[in-house]
């Protein structure tokens, strides 16, 4: 069974909670944090299959920054640091 590691990022917007896969530009949302947790869990196995499906999954990793650890291992290139910034102009 193909395995692969990735981050998800959950924020607010509005009184929705959406999450995002920043590795594969993959998102979904929902009403609570473990909705949109489980709901990018969904859209991330369905955008695997469909790239398996297409045969484009190896070249999506790659690109990505993903190592292949083993034969069906894929390890997610590692977010360092998050902080919340801002700008005055």
């Amino acid at each position: 069974m193909l395995q692969i590691q990735y981050d998800g990022i959950i924020f607010k917007e509005g009184r929705t909670y959406v999450s995002y896969c920043p590795e594969l530009d993959v998102s979904s949302c929902g009403n609570n944090i473990d909705e949109a947790r489980n709901n990018l869990k969904m859209a991330v196995s369905l955008f695997i299959e469909e790239a398996e499906n297409m045969g484009t999954l190896e070249d999506i990793l790659d690109e990505a920054g993903y190592e292949l650890k083993e034969s069906d291992y894929w390890e997610a290139p590692r977010i360092v640091a998050t902080e919340l910034m801002s700008t005055a102009c």
